[in-house]
């Protein structure tokens, strides 16, 4: 591995201009001092000090396949020296090669796709194609969910970042999460929401499920708490939609291409969504670039129907062809093959943290998708810091990220959970590493705990 040089100055340089010339995402500008890194390779980034991080979030938890992979490097530097940039009215090999591999690697007999530039995109698309299929106006989404930040997809959004954004899109209704360490329906037995369908029906008879058109969920919610779905929950949920000729859409944009141990977290679950949106890890966002794939009804409908959507940089030929390399990749190296491995090591391991930490209320997650759910009390469930927190509330989750960093560890949290993400070509080595950092700074969250 290469040795980074230290460089202040460029450092500096770049903190400057970033204090007085960049907006940053969710963010107030005066309270931010983002970190400017200057080089990343395999599963470790730098600053420009040279100080390594060991890169626990793949970033956005999109950076899959590693940063810098020298294959997937050398497909984007060929295909710029081919050719940059085409309308989407012209075809293109790339493009059509993507087209034909996302075919192959999505479950079931999805068989057609449209490229976008992310995910959110991919989400605005896939709502606009399900009511012109459908001829009905309503989306049922859940309450513990993104779907993006345009403005359709923001109002898909469940969580507290859709409030500055409303009032939005119209027809979307909410509901409840199958989320079992805290069911908001208290958890009985059989549970209406956590087993799904009984729970749809009921809101389906208030909405009438003759005027909805979809319901949309993360296959396994993502930064609302890494909250794999119950057994039978994603089957039940199915069922139903089918009973009342509703599409089921599955957010796959980050539990998709490996991040669970399958290319698609859906085949955990042996059910086939009517459509799939897709982004981050299909190209590890190495250029950015997203995707909705459809069943075959779907594109057969699509052969004489129009389909109003367009994006001037949809199938844009360098991230089709970062797409393409990607896939390859993933196969000839048993990337989804080692996401399971070290999923099996996490699933092992982090339990042991829990038992360590009193600060850990529940362990949670698939493959290389993992969540610590911080609690100030185990037997109350006590969140480590309130919902939707800021300011002085979110202090102990703040510390806990940066004393993280301060060893050289980059991990996610959101709220009160930390998050396990690393690329899925982690190492066992570098993912002891990883828990070895995180043992050590989860003191600051038992510093907290209480009873």
């Amino acid at each position: 591995m290469a040795v980074v040089e230290s460089n202040p100055e460029a450092g500096q340089r770049a903190r400057d201009d970033d204090r007085k010339h960049v907006l940053h995402s969710w963010s107030i500008k005066s309270k931010i001092d983002p970190l400017p890194i200057a080089r990343a390779e395999g599963r470790y980034i730098w600053d420009f000090d040279g100080k390594r991080y060991l890169d626990f979030s793949s970033q956005l938890i999109n950076v899959n396949i590693g940063h810098q992979h020298p294959k997937l490097v050398a497909a984007i530097q060929e295909q710029a020296g081919k050719l940059c940039t085409i309308a989407p009215s012209f075809g293109n090999d790339q493009r059509s090669e993507l087209a034909r591999l996302l075919a192959e690697v999505t479950p079931g007999d999805h068989s057609l796709a449209f490229f976008t530039n992310g995910g959110a995109e991919a989400n605005e698309n896939a709502v606009k194609l399900a009511r012109w299929y459908t001829g009905r106006h309503k989306i049922v989404a859940r309450y513990r969910s993104y779907h993006g930040a345009t403005a359709g997809a923001i109002t898909l959004t469940g969580d507290p970042r859709r409030w500055f954004a409303e009032p939005g899109l119209p027809g979307v209704v909410r509901m409840l999460d199958p989320y079992t360490y805290r069911c908001p329906a208290g958890h009985p037995d059989p549970c209406p929401v956590c087993s799904g369908g009984p729970h749809l029906e009921e809101i389906l008879q208030y909405e009438g499920a003759h005027t909805v058109a979809a319901v949309l969920v993360e296959t396994v919610t993502g930064t609302n708490g890494i909250i794999p779905p119950p057994p039978g929950y994603l089957k039940s949920i199915r069922e139903t939609c089918d009973r009342h000729g509703i599409l089921l859409i599955c957010d796959e944009v980050m539990a998709g291409f490996g991040r669970t141990g399958e290319w698609f977290a859906c085949n955990h679950y042996d059910v086939v969504p009517d459509i799939i949106t897709m982004a981050k890890g299909i190209n590890s966002g190495y250029i950015p670039l997203g995707a909705m794939s459809v069943r075959q009804p779907i594109a057969d409908w699509l052969e004489n129907e129009y389909f109003g959507g367009g994006l001037t940089y949809s199938g844009h030929p360098l991230a089709c062809a970062a797409g393409v390399a990607s896939i390859n990749i993933f196969r000839e190296e048993g990337i989804v093959e080692n996401a399971a491995a070290m999923g099996k090591v996490l699933a092992v391991e982090l339990p042991k943290l829990q038992a360590k930490h009193p600060s850990i209320g529940e362990v949670r997650g698939l493959g290389l998708f993992w969540g610590l759910e911080l609690v100030r009390n185990r037997a109350t469930k006590e969140m480590l810091v309130p919902f939707n927190a800021s300011g002085e509330a979110a202090a102990p989750i703040g510390r806990l990220g940066k004393a993280a960093l301060a060893k050289g560890l980059s991990l996610m949290t959101h709220w009160n959970v930390a998050i396990v993400a690393p690329p899925l070509t982690i190492t066992r080595e570098e993912l002891d590493e990883g828990l070895a950092i995180l043992d050590d700074v989860l003191s600051v969250a038992d510093e907290y705990v209480t009873g």
